[in-house]
C-alpha cells in the first residue's frame, strides 16, 4: 500500500469552517482540504487564499473547492454550516434554522459515499450531530461534536490567569451542553495532580480562585463576549477542531471533552452530552467514567435532559 493522504472535507466556510481550514494547513495536519459552501465563490477564494500560504506552512497542502457529493473519499467531514445565535441568543435557539440546513446537506453526504468520520460544530452543537446521526444513521464512534473541548479551554484559561499557574499544568474541563446548562465537575479540577479544593484549603494565602459559580457563569460568558465583540468566534473552535483531528490521525488515543453519543454512560439513556472521551484512529475508542457528586451527577442529568427535549424538538419538527 501507497502512502495515504490525509484528507478533510469542510462543510460551511464561514468564518469558522475557513478558520479551521487554516488552522488544519498551518498545524501540518493536513494533505488536501476541501471546502464547500452555498457561498461557492467564498469557499473557492478561502481555499486560494491557503495555497498561497503554502510556501511558508510545514509542508505542502493543497485546497480547493468541492460540492459535498464529491468529497467521498475524504477521512473527515467537518459540518461547520449553519446560523449562529445573535446576541440575545442562546446557541439552541438557532437550532431550527440550522436543521433546515443540516436537511440540505444529509442526501448530500448520502450520495458522496463518505464513509469517514464527521466532526459537527455547527450549532446548538450536541443536538445537530444528534440529528445527523439519527437521520444518516451512522455509526455511533464515528460521529462526535467539539462540544465543551472550547468550554474547557475558556475554563482553564480563567483558573490559570487567577491561580498564576499555566494551564497545561491544570486539569479542568466543563460536560453536558455545548451551552448555557453546561456544568463542571470541580470534585475532578486538580494543579498537578492535586485537587483544586485541596490547595485552595492548604494555600489559601498563595491560591484563590472566584465561587464556583461565578467562575461557571464566566466560562458560560466567554463565547458570547467574543461574538459581541467581533461578531464570531473562530480562533478557539479552530483550534479545537485541530486538536480533535489530530487525536483521530495520530491514533493518539488522547482523551477530550467532546459531545459524544452515550448509551448507558453516566446512567444516561441514548443522548449526544460532552464527557471525557478517548479518541483514536477509529474515532471514538472508549468513555471513561469519572464519579461525579451527587450534585454533579444532577447538574448532568438537567443539562443532558434539555438535549434530549431539543432533539425530539428537532426531529418532531422534520420528520
Amino acid at each position: 500500500m501507497g502512502i495515504q493522504e490525509r484528507r478533510i472535507g469542510i462543510i460551511g466556510a464561514g468564518n469558522v469552517g475557513s478558520h479551521v481550514a487554516f488552522a488544519l494547513a498551518t498545524q501540518g495536519e493536513v494533505d488536501e482540504i476541501l471546502l464547500n459552501d452555498l457561498k461557492i465563490e467564498k469557499a473557492a477564494a478561502e481555499a486560494m487564499d491557503i495555497e498561497d500560504a503554502v510556501s511558508y506552512l510545514p509542508h505542502h497542502v493543497e485546497a480547493r473547492y468541492s460540492d459535498i457529493e464529491d468529497m467521498g473519499r475524504c477521512d473527515i467531514l467537518v459540518i461547520a454550516a449553519g446560523a449562529l445565535p445573535q446576541n440575545d441568543q442562546s446557541r439552541l435557539d438557532a437550532l431550527d434554522e440550522t436543521v433546515k440546513v443540516m436537511d440540505d446537506i444529509i442526501p448530500r453526504i448520502r450520495k458522496s459515499g463518505f464513509d469517514g468520520i464527521i466532526i459537527g460544530i455547527s450549532n446548538p452543537a450536541d443536538v445537530i450531530v444528534a440529528y445527523l446521526q439519527e437521520k444518516l444513521q451512522w455509526p455511533t464512534h464515528k460521529i462526535l461534536s467539539t462540544g465543551t473541548a472550547l468550554d474547557s479551554a475558556r475554563l482553564q484559561k480563567q483558573l490559570s490567569r487567577k491561580l498564576g499557574v499555566n494551564r497545561r499544568s491544570l486539569t479542568a474541563y466543563a460536560m453536558g451542553e455545548h451551552g448555557f446548562s453546561a456544568m463542571i465537575p470541580w470534585s475532578h479540577v486538580y494543579v498537578a495532580g492535586k485537587p483544586l479544593a485541596q490547595l485552595l484549603q492548604e494555600r489559601p494565602e498563595r491560591y484563590s480562585v472566584d465561587d464556583y459559580e461565578k467562575e461557571l457563569e464566566e466560562m458560560k460568558q466567554g463565547g458570547y463576549m467574543v461574538l459581541k465583540g467581533k461578531g464570531c468566534t473562530e480562533f478557539g473552535i479552530a483550534t479545537c477542531t485541530v486538536e480533535i483531528v489530530r487525536a483521530i490521525f495520530h491514533d493518539e488515543h488522547k482523551i477530550l471533552p467532546c459531545s459524544v453519543y452515550l448509551d448507558g454512560e453516566y446512567g444516561q439513556e441514548p443522548v449526544f452530552a460532552s464527557v471525557p472521551a478517548m479518541l483514536g484512529k477509529n474515532g471514538v475508542e472508549e468513555i471513561i467514567e469519572i464519579h461525579l457528586t451527587e450534585e454533579e451527577a444532577q447538574r448532568f442529568n438537567q443539562s443532558t435532559n434539555i438535549l434530549r427535549q431539543h432533539l425530539a424538538q428537532a426531529l418532531g419538527e422534520n420528520a
